[in-house]
């Protein structure tokens, strides 16, 4: 399968997903959660079939809850979120559900504006510290290969490829939060630091069975990558079918508190399997041909 060569056709796939990725997060922007902007967020289930959603909605802003939202999270639940609540506010809201039948309080989380500005700022530079210590550790395991690539590239297109996954990953985020309400917490930021590293992992993979071919082959920088690529490119997808399955079951049967983790780690996995075999070793080659070109 000739990989390498058809790398124009990588590149503007992952050219338009990116560009896409860019537009929503730009028009729609990232719906973020609780964790992040500070509130209340209450999440209740009925005993019987739950009431018309308009007219709940209704009766909580008739109670004097009106900056929130109200949104049915299944057949019978209904997630409710507000401005920080007292427990008292807590306990006129849970009055004004029950008038609409007996149900049963599966979680109440109150966050304070502070905490989640704090958790914003602390998500960040944790991404940033992987990254850095990403290309340290990945240059330092290639520095035996500097003759014909040096070390650092390495690290640095592990790094491109793993971008490339997380904002494709924030792009599906942002138009799911559009339509579907998709919220922005924690738990998706532990969805991202999972996709990183999947995608390193994967792009290591690859880029170690370059090394040792690279190490003991003869021929042109290219086919030595095409090479590499295709003996590994069994494996990459095997491992991410296998992983994509067990998400899939956590997303169907795992409850309605799982659900958005695992469908962002499908995205992210499946983009990964795509980027170490179709954007990470492309690059590496038009790189090596841009920079023989250029001494010469």
């Amino acid at each position: 399968m000739k990989i390498i060569q058809q790398r124009t056709v990588w590149f503007s796939i992952s050219g338009g997903l990116i560009l896409a990725s860019i537009a929503f997060l730009v028009i729609f922007g990232l719906n973020l959660g609780i964790d992040f902007t500070g509130g209340s967020l209450l999440e209740v289930e009925y005993a019987q079939d739950r009431a018309d959603i308009t007219d709940i909605r209704t009766a909580v802003e008739t109670a004097g809850f009106t900056s929130g939202q109200v949104q049915p999270s299944n057949e019978r639940g209904l997630l409710v979120r507000q401005p920080p609540l007292t427990e008292d506010q807590h306990q006129v809201l849970m009055g004004t559900l029950l008038t609409f039948g007996e149900l049963d309080e599966l979680r109440f989380d109150s966050i304070g504006p502070v905490i989640g500005q704090e958790l914003k700022q602390k998500s960040l530079w944790a991404l940033v510290l992987i990254f850095v210590a990403i290309v340290a550790y990945v240059a330092w395991s290639f520095r035996k290969v500097g003759s014909k690539v040096k070390s650092w590239k390495y690290g640095f297109l592990t790094i491109v490829a793993a971008l490339h996954d997380v904002l494709i990953a924030l792009g599906v985020a942002a138009l799911l939060g559009h339509f579907m309400d998709f919220s922005i917490g924690t738990a998706f930021v532990a969805a991202l630091l999972t996709i990183l590293g999947y995608s390193v992992n994967d792009t290591i993979v690859v880029f170690d069975r370059i090394r040792e071919n690279l190490m003991k082959d003869h021929h042109t920088f290219e086919a030595v990558v095409d090479q590499s690529v295709n003996e590994t490119i069994a494996r990459s997808i095997n491992t991410s079918l296998t992983t994509l399955l067990a998400l899939f079951a956590v997303y169907l049967f795992g409850g309605e508190t799982t659900k958005d983790f695992a469908l962002i780690l499908m995205v992210g996995i499946f983009v990964g399997a795509y980027s170490s075999i179709f954007i990470a070793s492309p690059l590496l080659v038009t790189w090596q041909k841009w920079m023989d070109r250029k001494r010469s």
